[in-house]
């Protein structure tokens, strides 16, 4: 359970700049790239794991089958949590953990997110948080086991994709070093950077490190999702706003600096600075060493303001911000107007990805608010 405390915190403020500041393992070395440059090629995938023997006679042998789903059942393995549960982890899996490399162009060069995984969770956190509202109509107990097994999906994933960027299985991999290989299928989205000279060291990850990752991701998903449960009673100026401080980087917060005929031989540099939270921010380091300084320094996350001779790209801002606002009302709208036997599938053991299709996300740029797909 989060404290209370950390709610507000997150509330008042939450952005993907500001909630990861330490942690330069995660963010990559690289800039974002350039309107004109190209995805890059497609991710590996793990070699698919062979069927048991199980496996193989329950699919090749009707009796068999029915045979097996009978012992599974009187297991518990077709009780309505357990349904809930694989229901979500496809959902998940086919629904949410894709959005970032289906949208890459629009996430990395028009909302310019570096290839990090800061970027890629919150992307993915988005799209689980469009479920979860349209979870919460659901019947009880559907609605929370849903959501509950929703949430356990994701969490599971960030923990397994945290380790493998603290201890991968090979440098300059994503790969998990589970021995089981990884929870989801992995991204081209963003890159494990090394340190320049340095090698990964062999074995586990830090389990102090790990920990104190899950802790930052928690309050994020928290935050995000409460500012956004906020937005749909306050309105699209409200959500436009959560846009701005998550997809946008916050940039700007502090005013547009424009290209000045004085000459300087000082590159400039200024990004957005969060006092809340002070686990995430040193806030008396802060203060010792002065908020302009602090906003100066590079935290590696890949976000900060324009340059002065960029100052063009903030005109692109409101667009992109009633582009969003109007992509998530969409796709709340969507899902809302599925039934709930669409969304909970038949609820039997072996369907758990019927009408999965139907709940694919649509395009980002599709439309009006009430297209019909």
């Amino acid at each position: 359970m989060v404290p209370r405390s950390i709610y507000a915190a997150c509330f008042r403020q939450t952005s993907i700049t500001s909630r990861l500041r330490n942690v330069r393992f995660i963010a990559s070395g690289s800039a974002a790239p350039t309107p004109a440059s190209k995805p890059g090629p497609e991710p590996q995938q793990p070699p698919r794991r062979q069927k048991s023997w199980l496996t193989r006679k329950a699919e090749s042998s009707p009796i068999t089958k029915n045979a097996v789903l009978r012992l599974a059942q009187l297991l518990g393995y077709g009780s309505t949590k357990q349904v809930a549960g694989r229901r979500a982890f496809v959902m998940y899996e086919k629904l949410c953990i894709l959005r970032p490399d289906e949208e890459r162009a629009f996430w990395q060069n028009e909302c310019d997110l570096p290839p990090t995984f800061q970027s890629w969770f919150t992307v993915v956190n988005l799209h689980v948080w469009l479920l979860t509202v349209r979870l919460r109509a659901l019947p009880q107990p559907q609605s929370k086991q849903h959501i509950q097994a929703l949430i356990d999906h994701f969490f599971l994933d960030i923990e397994d994709r945290v380790r493998a960027i603290l201890q991968p299985a090979a440098p300059d991999s994503t790969a998990s070093s589970s021995p089981v290989g990884p929870y989801t299928p992995l991204t081209d989205f963003y890159k494990v950077a090394n340190l320049p000279g340095k090698t990964r060291p062999k074995g586990r990850a830090p389990e102090r490190l790990v920990t104190q990752q899950m802790r930052i991701f928690k309050e994020q998903w928290a935050g995000m999702g409460m500012s956004f449960d906020a937005s749909l009673l306050h309105g699209d100026a409200e959500m436009a706003g959560v846009i701005w401080r998550n997809f946008l980087g916050g940039r700007g917060a502090r005013g547009i600096v424009y290209p000045s005929t004085a000459p300087t031989n000082k590159p400039y540099f200024r990004r957005a600075v969060n006092l809340v939270g002070g686990e995430v921010e040193k806030v008396k380091k802060i203060d010792q060493r002065g908020l302009e300084v602090e906003e100066r320094r590079d935290d590696g996350s890949g976000v900060h303001d324009y340059a002065p001779t960029e100052a063009d790209k903030y005109v692109a801002y409101p667009e992109l911000m009633a582009t969003l606002v109007a992509y998530i009302r969409r796709e709340l709208l969507r899902l809302q107007r599925l039934p709930d036997d669409v969304i909970t599938g038949p609820r039997t053991p072996g369907s758990e990805g019927d009408h999965i299709e139907r709940l694919k996300f649509g395009k980002v740029r599709a439309g009006t608010l009430f297209e019909e797909r």
